[in-house]
């Protein structure tokens, strides 16, 4: 058909294309200006609305959602660190609904607090509010990048959780790590064993995931204490490239333990001897429960170099202790061998293992924490079967046990404080310390064990809550010297709390248990269990305590904040 005209007639078709919203028959053409006369952008402004005023003539463009203000801060930045779009913290005001030209400010947190801080703070926001923070550019190919970046994390957070840090810590350092170098959609997962990391370059790639297997796990905190300062460094340094954070992390694994294998048993024979002066033994008992102790750490050593589970070796390292006790008490001579096997069960009860799952438990890394306290469940079993092996034997043999006439509770505020440091120092040995930390975890064991000793002895308060207390201050203590260091705080809080311990409990239940007393048994081993679970409860809340007080970062400013996330993600319902 031909196109009407004004008349209402047709007329023939053209030969030109027509457009494809040309009006139905029967429709008058609308009249309209043409295109030529008044040319117009698609995006142009509807009439009606005022326009917006641009603040300078060469203003970047931004993006949505920004809060009001946000004029007055600086602008500009590496792609990526804006804020995300997803949404703005609860509690800030929200800006207009459209982009605004201005652009959106840079996300800063404060860099004077220790990257643990900072990076636990992101981690505890939801994703949803989780800010891209200003980082630092780092040099790197683009090809090589993302592979390498997630490499160099893995490998730093597999050394960090095989040393026993909690995996709170270990994905904060991780996150650290992969912000540095530009990853900022990551998500690091810890667990027992598992590092996973999943980087997403945006919303509409592939992520990618990378993860590592952690196989064995070595104490040494001389090599923690390294690790922490190369997270440091690749966090706060322009032009630490991935190169020279390989060659660093090489040097670490390279370094050798800064006390030799003698060293260790000599350390471990000291433990023993001063956890017997501790629970009343005297001189001669310290040189029993030292020999002892070390005969027991040789005879774990033969173990381990034989390929036995640590299990095995718990068990062997039990026995010697409780043999020589038990010689002494078939020889009636004037030595208390129940303080020799309690000296010895004090240098194999695993309370750095205990203090580490509890910790994961109250910051809710549930998974992890029950895989450490399964572990210390497995340990303490072994103890359990080396120990009455022993002690079934030497009943059978007509040892006499009278532990509650053995281990005096006399007052020797002297001789006790000089013990409960020696047994610190000797713990920091033990744990491969760096020289430069044992001084402060020696005074704080010798401070926990003056708060508990006050509490107990003199006040009368029970020895539950007296460990707490002592346990909380070992933990702020250790939590404040770690933020004066910028350094990890299980240095000065895991030998610290070797004197309160709980071997005499774990005695007194495995020798009733010995002589078939199975309610006293049962009470005993309660009551030790609950004063393991104060320890590492209180060392858990001094560490929050001092997190509480001390200023964190706030998103958004750049001065820090009386704010902070907490770390539990529910309500519990």
């Amino acid at each position: 058909m031909g196109d009407i005209d004004e008349a209402g007639e047709h007329k023939p078709q053209s030969d030109e294309a027509h457009s494809a919203f040309t009006p139905p028959l029967g429709l008058p053409m609308p009249s309209h200006p043409t295109e030529d006369e008044h040319p117009t952008s698609e995006f142009a402004l509807p009439s009606g609305l005022p326009p917006e005023v641009v603040e300078g003539p060469n203003e970047a463009e931004g993006s949505a959602f920004v809060p009001p203000g946000a004029a007055d801060q600086p602008t500009g930045g590496p792609i990526g660190s804006t804020a995300s779009g997803h949404g703005t913290p609860r509690g800030a005001p929200r800006g207009p609904a459209f982009t605004p030209p201005h652009g959106i400010p840079v996300i800063r947190l404060t860099k004077e607090t220790p990257w643990q801080d900072r990076m636990r703070t992101m981690l505890r926001m939801p994703v949803g509010e989780r800010p891209a923070p200003e980082r630092v550019e780092k040099h790197e190919e683009s090809v090589h990048a993302v592979p390498r970046v997630l490499d160099i994390t893995l490998r730093i957070g597999e050394i960090l959780l095989a040393g026993g840090e909690g995996a709170e810590d270990v994905e904060a350092a991780m996150f650290g790590v992969a912000h540095a170098y530009g990853l900022e959609r990551c998500e690091p997962t810890v667990t027992f064993t598992l590092l996973s990391i999943s980087y997403q370059p945006s919303l509409v790639d592939d992520p990618v995931t990378a993860s590592r297997t952690v196989r064995r796990r070595a104490v040494d905190y001389t090599r923690l204490a390294a690790v922490f300062r190369l997270v440091d460094d690749i966090t706060s340094q322009d032009d630490f490239t991935t190169e020279e954070a390989y060659r660093r992390l090489a040097e670490i694994r390279r370094n050798r333990h800064p006390y030799p294998g003698w060293a260790l048993t000599v350390a471990s024979g000291a433990l023993a001897g001063a956890a017997s002066l501790l629970v009343g033994g005297g001189w001669l008992v310290f040189v029993a429960a030292a020999l002892g102790a070390m005969l027991g750490d040789r005879l774990a050593w033969l173990a381990s170099g034989r390929g036995l589970p640590e299990f095995y070796q718990f068990v062997a390292a039990a026995m010697p202790p409780g043999a020589i006790g038990v010689t002494l008490s078939l020889a009636h001579a004037n030595v208390q061998g129940s303080a020799v096997i309690t000296g010895g069960l004090f240098a194999l009860i695993p309370g750095r293992a205990l203090v580490a799952g509890v910790q994961d438990g109250l910051t809710g890394y549930y998974i992890t924490a029950a895989a450490r306290l399964l572990e210390v469940m497995y340990l303490i079993v072994g103890i359990v079967v080396g120990v009455l092996t022993v002690l079934y034997v030497g009943l059978r043999l007509g040892a006499n046990f009278n532990p509650e006439a053995a281990l005096r509770g006399d007052e020797r505020p002297v001789v006790q404080l000089f013990a409960a440091m020696l047994l610190a120092l000797a713990f920091c040995v033990l744990l491969q310390q760096e020289r430069s930390t044992v001084l402060f975890a020696t005074l704080n064991g010798g401070v926990a064990w003056l708060v508990y000793g006050s509490m107990h002895d003199v006040a009368g308060i029970p020895a539950v809550a007296s460990t707490a207390a002592a346990a909380g201050l070992v933990g702020l203590f250790g939590q404040l010297l770690s933020r004066y260091r910028y350094a990890s705080a299980l240095p000065y809080v895991t030998a610290a709390i070797g004197p309160l311990l709980p071997g005499s409990a774990t005695y007194f239940g495995l020798l009733a248990l010995a002589q078939k007393n199975m309610d006293s048994g049962i009470a005993s081993l309660t009551r030790a269990a609950s004063l393991a679970l104060a320890i590492a409860i209180g060392v858990n809340l001094g560490n929050e305590i001092a997190r509480l007080f001390l200023r964190a970062p706030v998103p958004g400013t750049d001065v820090g904040g009386p704010l902070r996330r907490a770390a539990k993600r529910t309500r519990g319902f």
